[in-house]
């Protein structure tokens, strides 16, 4: 028998689904990085593990033991607290797959339990939490220097907001970044306004390199802009590589409403995942 998987993405942010209910599968670093390859595996931003929250050993204390739980991996490995393009793909799938009856549902992650609602036009809105500005950092580019706000949005962020030049920069390579403030790694995102209430967004993820979004870095996004205008609480419209998502920010919570896509599905090849095995489990904790 192979291993059932599916693909989907949202705003073009990729994903490898795997449903493992009986929480059956040993998801190492190796696997993880040879399914996302876009050579070697099935290619992907990261890879999204459907598990009820008691098998997670670091899944956080008050979630509900029999909730579903998002144990997300980054493309090399690495363990990361949040995604918010993934949890819309996680819910789309838990609705399709009829784990969940509801349009309005949780969904449980390392960064906690976030409410979720798939509306009529297929759009999926996570009620991501809230949003903390930290301070001010800076971001290295091609020897260049950016300040940026440092944002917390259950995963760290280094927002720069640019006044052009977006398109300019090299994100090839992950930029530089105070160590010191973010231990763990940062998602660094660099922004220009595109009008009113409305950016445009470029992103390095971390354990991932430039995507095409990132959903907790949208929200990010909008809460610096936001804060550099003086106006804690607002809605920002945010395009990205892959697509358009729409952010909300109050004072104790942020949304975040954008598509959720299933592509495809199959099965992974049972002697192929055997033999990764052996390859390692090294990855970055995050």
């Amino acid at each position: 028998m192979g291993i059932p998987f599916l693909k989907g993405h949202g705003t073009e942010n990729d994903f490898i689904v795997l449903p493992d209910l009986d929480a059956g599968l040993d998801l190492t670093a190796g696997r993880v990085r040879a399914l996302c390859d876009r050579r070697r595996g099935l290619g992907a931003d990261g890879v999204l593990r459907v598990v009820r929250a008691k098998a997670v050993a670091d899944a956080p204390p008050d979630v509900d033991d029999d909730a579903w739980f998002m144990d997300y991996r980054n493309a090399d490995g690495s363990i990361a607290e949040m995604c918010g393009n993934g949890v819309r793909v996680f819910a789309r799938y838990l609705a399709e797959a009829g784990l969940e009856r509801s349009s309005e549902f949780t969904v449980c992650s390392r960064a906690g339990a976030r409410p979720v609602e798939i509306r009529p036009d297929g759009d999926v809105t996570v009620y991501m939490g809230p949003v903390r500005v930290l301070g001010r950092s800076v971001a290295a580019v091609g020897g260049a220097n950016f300040p940026g706000v440092a944002v917390d949005v259950g995963n760290p962020h280094l927002v720069c907001v640019l006044d052009g030049g977006l398109d300019d920069l090299d994100l090839t390579v992950q930029p530089g970044f105070d160590a010191a403030l973010f231990p763990n790694g940062v998602n660094v995102e660099f922004v220009v306004a595109a009008g009113p209430g409305h950016v445009r967004m470029r992103v390095h993820e971390r354990g991932v390199g430039e995507t095409r979004s990132c959903g907790t870095g949208t929200i990010a996004a909008a809460a610096a802009v936001l804060h550099q205008q003086d106006t804690p609480t607002g809605r920002v419209t945010v395009d990205v590589l892959g697509g358009r998502l729409q952010v909300g920010i109050d004072e104790e919570a942020s949304t975040l409403t954008g598509p959720a896509v299933l592509v495809a599905r199959g099965e992974l090849d049972s002697v192929w995942w055997r033999d990764l095995a052996g390859h390692g489990q090294v990855g970055r904790t995050q």
